[in-house]
């Protein structure tokens, strides 16, 4: 009977993994109680194969604590030879009447955010990817300096199929 439910969870946990055959990298960073303005979280990545194209993904671990419908990010991509591409990002993270997108149950919410789609990195070496909130509040020019109910910022990187 032990030998079975050992069999039986493995098959469980093979099935569970292999489920997620697109991944390529997938890692989140936790930003504390907030996510304070000047606070850049970054991503190494290497390794990856030159020739192929990949879709890219910044996740975004959200609870009820955040008080904004959208979310304004300024992600850098640093290539190995120092070329850097910096893009400004606005994401919707509530529907109209208020309840947020994404995933998950309780106060917690996942959103996984397309970034780019059919990106190749031809240059041997890391690239680092940084990404940093650029949330205002409406008509203000000041940034918000500690920005409440976002709690991990993460980077996925998925074959394309």
């Amino acid at each position: 009977m032990r030998k079975f439910l050992v069999l039986l969870l493995l098959t469980a946990l093979g099935l569970t993994i292999s489920c997620d055959s697109k991944q390529v990298f997938d890692s989140y960073k936790s930003v504390g109680k907030s996510w304070h303005k000047d606070s850049i979280v970054s991503f190494q990545i290497k390794d990856l194969d030159k020739l192929k194209p990949y879709n890219l993904f910044i996740n975004i671990r959200n609870n009820n604590t955040y008080n904004y419908n959208n979310l304004f990010l300024i992600t850098e991509m640093n290539f190995p030879n120092g070329k850097v591409i910096t893009d400004t990002l606005e994401y919707e993270m509530a529907y109209p009447d208020g309840k947020f997108m994404g995933e998950g149950f309780g106060d917690v919410k996942e959103n996984k955010l397309w970034y780019k789609e059919g990106v190749q990195f031809p240059e041997e070496g890391a690239y680092q990817i940084n990404i940093q909130q650029a949330m205002r509040k409406n008509g203000s020019v000041n940034p918000i300096e500690k920005l409440e109910g976002i709690t991990e910022v993460g980077f996925r990187i998925e074959n394309v199929n």
